[in-house]
């Protein structure tokens, strides 16, 4: 017998076990919540807050099922110490079961705001999320109204960022293995499809840029491996744009003398698998221009100078921020005269999806202020686009531990590939 709805009910053992699990699994996850709290130094709690799903974090973190139907606003209200406290409408009061705390409910706007500020009663600076002037946009979830209702209360709302991270871009043995099988999966496509271009070409078929995607794809499908959204292969003076993708109808045909870029991004479909994403270069053809080639060096040269510089902070016990990772790898480029071409940030975090909610490489779109914690992973890519002519950018994932910087689905590219074409 549990306590139920309506009183004592009855139910069996084994159900009586799984929802044993599942409360002990919240009660664990807020446990950690409150403990990361304490280690941000001033912060009195951590506010949550959704409507409609506007905070797709919030369910992340807490680990609730994302697909709940909610209507109606809910706060989560977990301090440093103390008792959380849940606060919700009362026509939607199973939102937040599970959670462990204190259960409070409202109908109209005067009771959920009343609620709510006696719940903040004796806070003074709380944790949400809300990037200050919107810097970090994968963050920004909490709306204007809201922030100037709590501060009209004379509450500092700071941003949950930092704590985002520990639970949302912080990957466990599970997940990190997941990254492995993903990296090599995706290393072996490279070479299969460069090899899939030049044999394509040598029998004589009409091969597009589309082509070429839905080849990625069924290789893809092939090693058990899911995508978000469908690759990038990219032709000539379409790989000077940074996120062009082929439709069926249009895209470009590939030929002897093209430069190919291919940029995939896959994970396993089990729950909470990672992604891994690489871009690769080559051109068609057994004598690579020296032009391409000299770009493609300046890129490579901007990417090592980046995984060097985290290798070396990290072993040193010393893990840097976003941005400053960025200046590394802007620097070079810059240096060699290209920096104007270089248009997006060096690179971005990677979780369960291809662009996770972790600290991003990036002092260019945005400052990343966040520092880049162990058993994160973040994308480093550099590229250099020259407009209606060709583009180069080159890819890898970096993995942090506790003391090193690991880089899987080796070997990293060295050199522009030469896709061979074999004589008919």
């Amino acid at each position: 017998m549990v306590a139920g709805r309506f009183g004592l009910v009855s139910i069996s053992e084994s159900r009586y076990d799984a929802v044993m699990d599942i409360s002990s699994r919240f009660i664990a996850r807020v446990d950690r919540i409150q403990q990361a709290i304490r280690e941000q130094p001033g912060i009195d709690g951590w506010l949550f807050y959704d409507f409609r799903h506007l905070d797709p974090i919030a369910y992340r973190v807490l680990l609730l099922d994302p697909s709940i139907h909610v209507t109606r606003r809910w706060y989560y209200w977990i301090p440093a110490i103390g008792t959380p406290v849940k606060l919700q409408h009362r026509i939607e009061p199973h939102v937040l079961d599970g959670l462990p705390g204190e259960v409070r409910f409202y109908v109209s706007w005067r009771e959920q705001q009343a609620a709510l500020r006696a719940l903040l009663q004796s806070a003074k600076r709380i944790a949400m999320q809300y990037s200050p002037m919107n810097a970090i946009p994968y963050l920004s979830r909490v709306d204007a109204g809201t922030l100037e209702l709590l501060r009209s209360w004379g509450l500092e709302v700071v941003t949950s960022a930092d704590l985002v991270q520990q639970f949302e871009a912080v990957w466990d043995e599970a997940q990190l293995a997941s990254h492995q099988v993903a990296a090599s999966g995706l290393r072996a496509i490279v070479d299969e499809t460069f090899g899939f271009i030049g044999t394509s070409l040598a029998a004589g078929h009409v091969l597009t840029e589309y082509r070429v995607q839905q080849y990625i794809l069924s290789r893809m499908q092939a090693r058990g491996l899911v995508t978000s959204s469908p690759p990038i292969a990219a032709v000539n003076a379409h790989s000077a744009d940074p996120h062009y993708g082929p439709s069926a109808e249009g895209s470009e045909p590939i030929k002897q003398g093209d430069l190919v870029l291919i940029d995939l991004w896959a994970k396993q479909p089990e729950p909470r698998a990672v992604y891994a994403d690489i871009t690769w270069t080559g051109f068609v053809g057994e004598v690579v221009p020296v032009t391409q080639q000299a770009v493609f060096q300046i890129v490579r040269q901007a990417r090592d100078a980046a995984v060097a510089f985290v290798k070396t902070r990290v072993r040193d016990g010393e893990f840097p921020y976003g941005w400053e990772v960025d200046d590394v790898c802007r620097k070079v480029i810059q240096e060699a005269g290209y920096g104007e071409y270089f248009v997006h940030r060096t690179g971005h975090s990677i979780g369960e999806e291809v662009h996770g909610n972790g600290a991003n490489i990036d002092n260019l779109e945005t400052q990343d202020g966040r520092r880049l914690l162990p058993g994160t992973c973040f994308s480093i890519e550099p590229g250099i686009y020259l407009p209606e002519d060709f583009g180069i950018r080159s890819e890898l994932d970096v993995y942090l531990s506790a003391h090193e910087a690991v880089v899987y689905g080796q070997p990293v590219q060295t050199e522009l590939v030469a896709i061979s074409v074999p004589p008919a």
